[in-house]
């Protein structure tokens, strides 16, 4: 069986398991393959012209890589854009920036709006970065446009080409569990990301990012949702040995990451259990369940989340 997926980002497997765990793992109708594009290969920003354009491409690469420096009043995680969008949005299978560019604008169900290219990136501030976003037109968004864009040149718009967003992956024979989640954590994540998910700063850089906790995504990115982490971290951890993991270890341990407390979804209106009715009423997000005696989502205990556009 396959289901389709979408930085890690609200997980609701847990709550599920029993007598409708089997439906929920149901895989979606499958996809039409996405067409190849022969000999394309995106181009570096360091091959971008001299000049105004040159500059806003190169300026959009340093975004992707070293976002907090270039934007520190939009960002309010220890993470990078890098870190979900690999080899600064260029790799295939970790949502490279050149494929998505020619399918905007674009419906998005999550707002229910046609959106451009510039107001999905925005969203990736205000949620994946947990942060005020930058305006429309603003000089990042429109150096992050244009280094994107830069990349897809030799791609038809409209299409979607292999390599897009991340790849399928297998349903679990089991339902994702937190100790086995744990167990594979420990083992292969760790090292990296810390024992308590906090990531790693060496020389004052955060060398690698925190999972979990205030400096994470929060609950509205899609990382915070199983499928999509599941997806992301089969295709693409542990780095350097991409795909050892089987799909039932990424499942456990997107299950076991997306069950940990983070900042609070930025469309929180009067409680946990209204805003996982309203925005995360799926099974594959854990927001406004019940985990180790703590509902995820509660006031108390969220960090407070990004600000939202008006």
């Amino acid at each position: 069986m396959r289901v389709t997926m979408a930085l890690l980002g609200g997980l609701g497997l847990g709550a599920m398991i029993g007598a409708g765990a089997m439906l929920a793992l149901r895989p979606a109708p499958a996809a039409p393959p996405r067409p190849e594009v022969a000999g394309f290969v995106a181009p570096l920003a360091t091959t971008a012209p001299a000049g105004a354009e040159g500059d806003a491409i190169r300026l959009g690469a340093r975004l992707i890589t070293d976002t907090a420096r270039e934007a520190p009043d939009h960002v309010g995680t220890g993470l990078a854009c890098r870190n979900c969008h690999l080899d600064a949005g260029a790799k295939a299978g970790a949502a490279p920036l050149w494929a998505a560019f020619v399918n905007f604008p674009a419906f998005r169900k999550k707002n229910g709006e046609i959106n451009s290219f510039q107001k999905r990136v925005q969203d990736c501030f205000l949620y994946s970065m947990n942060g005020d976003p930058p305006a429309l037109g603003s000089r990042e968004l429109l150096a992050i446009e244009s280094y994107a864009a830069f990349m897809a040149r030799g791609l038809p718009s409209g299409m979607s080409p292999a390599g897009r967003g991340f790849p399928r992956l297998d349903a679990p024979a089991l339902p994702p569990d937190d100790a086995r989640g744990e167990a594979v954590y420990a083992a292969q994540c760790s090292a990296c990301h810390g024992a308590e998910g906090a990531g790693q700063i060496v020389d004052g850089v955060q060398a690698f990012p925190p999972l979990w906790g205030a400096r994470s995504y929060n609950w509205g990115a899609g990382m915070a949702t199983i499928d999509k982490a599941a997806a992301f971290i089969h295709a693409n951890m542990p780095q350097g040995n991409e795909g050892s993991l089987t799909p039932q270890a990424a499942w456990d341990v997107a299950h076991y990451i997306d069950g940990k407390l983070r900042p609070q979804d930025p469309r929180f209106r009067t409680s946990a259990e209204a805003t996982r009715a309203r925005h995360h009423d799926q099974p594959f997000s854990r927001y406004g369940t019940m985990v180790g005696g703590e509902r995820l989502g509660d006031l108390v205990s969220t960090p407070p989340a990004g600000r939202a556009t008006g």
